[in-house]
């Protein structure tokens, strides 16, 4: 029987239901964790009535990353808005306290096309120690992802190892990388050696295939000899479905069924 723990990204998955409705449905089919990238559309009192509803736990969220709409992918690294940064780690923090969420995860943001290289590393650096330090006191885990430049060009943090050197150079209290499989086979593949060579350091995992970012088995990514190879290094966190559903997300969960309990798995297959 696996012993690998996997959550549903709300904000990919179920999305045929509004934010509040995909609870239940992930309940339904056979999860007992969840993580939401930005929950603050919903008031933290709808999220622990749901979470409590359905027994499910939060296990990861995002810091505000700014203007969304508007092509910002994170803050953390732009010059002149640190006052922005804090406040949004703030909203954070407390919105993970309150619904005992265990991670936060930090995008770094674009590179800004009038700041300089140094300008952006300092603030960077300066960010993730406050975001590092408030985590460390809260008792709460920072996360820091890596993105592929092909999605989203221009984003400062595109390796693993860039993420490594900084938790490292700058000694970062309760840090890890959040490893997001989907991103590194794009920018670097080698993806069970990396998983490998930096147990200790991988916080939280995120899934999907590629090309497309759907789910497992409709590209190249080898999941079976992934899944396998976290098995047997222990593994010990979630494993989160972030990918883009092909077609109902319910239909698209067949392939999950390998790897979970015989209780959830029971539950998948009521839920398809």
């Amino acid at each position: 029987m696996s012993m690998l723990k996997f959550a549903a990204n709300l904000s990919l998955l179920f999305t045929e239901r509004p934010l509040i409705d995909r609870f239940a449905a992930a309940r339904a089919a056979g999860f007992d964790a969840v993580e939401i990238q930005f929950p603050y559309t919903l008031s933290p009192e709808q999220i622990k009535q749901e979470l409590d509803a359905h027994e499910l736990n939060l296990v990861l969220i995002n810091i505000p990353a700014g203007d969304w709409e508007a092509g910002e992918r994170g803050l953390a690294c732009l010059p002149g808005r640190e006052t922005e940064f804090a406040a949004g780690l703030d909203q954070a923090i407390e919105w993970a306290c309150s619904l005992k969420v265990g991670k936060l995860n930090c995008l770094a943001g674009v590179m800004p096309q009038d700041a300089t290289a140094e300008q952006v590393a300092r603030t960077l650096a300066g960010n993730l120690k406050l975001a590092a330090e408030r985590c460390r006191q809260a008792g709460i885990e920072l996360m820091i992802e890596a993105i592929n430049t092909r999605d989203i060009p221009g984003f400062y943090l595109h390796h693993s190892e860039q993420v490594l050197k900084l938790i490292s150079q700058l000694e970062l209290p309760a840090a890890a990388l959040q490893y997001d499989v989907y991103h590194m086979q794009i920018m670097e593949g080698n993806l069970i050696s990396t998983l490998q060579q930096n147990a200790d350091k991988i916080g939280h995992i995120q899934i999907a295939d590629v090309p497309g970012r759907h789910e497992p088995g409709t590209g190249e990514i080898n999941f079976t000899n992934l899944f396998k190879a976290l098995e047997s290094q222990g593994y010990p966190g979630y494993i989160s479905l972030e990918y883009i559903p092909q077609g109902q997300t319910e239909a698209g969960l067949g392939w999950l069924a390998t790897w979970m309990t015989q209780d959830e798995r029971n539950e998948l297959e009521c839920s398809s």
